[in-house]
């Protein structure tokens, strides 16, 4: 698993460095290949024996109409005024409410989606340590019990969003920024 997130870092860098958009709608693919990292790493012979599975986490992204992609572009765009803290806070938060994004891997793509968004800014990535990974991962799922359909998140989502971008911002350490 560790192995497959560094991949999934190494590409968010790429990215980063080629200046290239990773939520934007012509860039949709991106996210899928960042999941299918997340959950396979660069191994072909993984990602062969994973196929029918990557090919259902791609067919739910796009036919998802309840929250799926498009809730998070458009939040994203929506919310672009805002802080790198507060734009990756309130992407993870939509990532991981129900209907996740994904079929598998939401926590783990909706931190390197979320270390996208802050390394872009030039802030820290977010980096799950021993000292922060309980109040993470509680974060984590108190966001997996909310839909993003109906009045309850939409009430809730101011107070999350800055919530967890202070826990975020509490958390950034400059030593895991890559030296310019």
């Amino acid at each position: 698993m560790v192995d497959h997130l560094m991949s999934g870092y190494a590409f968010i860098d790429s990215l980063i460095e080629h200046k290239v958009d990773l939520l934007a709608f012509g860039q949709l693919r991106l996210l899928l290949e960042l999941n299918a990292l997340v959950l396979c790493g660069q191994d072909e012979q993984v990602r062969l024996e994973a196929v029918g599975h990557l090919k259902a986490t791609d067919k739910h992204f796009f036919d998802n109409v309840d929250g799926g992609i498009r809730d998070v572009i458009e939040w994203h765009a929506l919310h672009a005024h805002e802080s790198a803290w507060l734009r990756a806070a309130g992407v993870y938060i939509r990532m991981l409410a129900e209907p996740e994004l994904f079929i598998e891997g939401n926590h783990r793509t909706g931190a390197l989606v979320m270390s996208y968004i802050l390394a872009r800014a030039g802030r820290p990535p977010c980096v799950l340590t021993v000292d922060n990974a309980k109040a993470y991962l509680d974060w984590s799922a108190l966001f997996t019990g909310k839909r993003k359909t109906g009045l309850a998140l939409r009430c809730q989502m101011p107070w999350l969003k800055y919530r967890f971008a202070e826990f975020l911002q509490a958390q950034a350490n400059p030593k895991f920024l890559r030296a310019a």
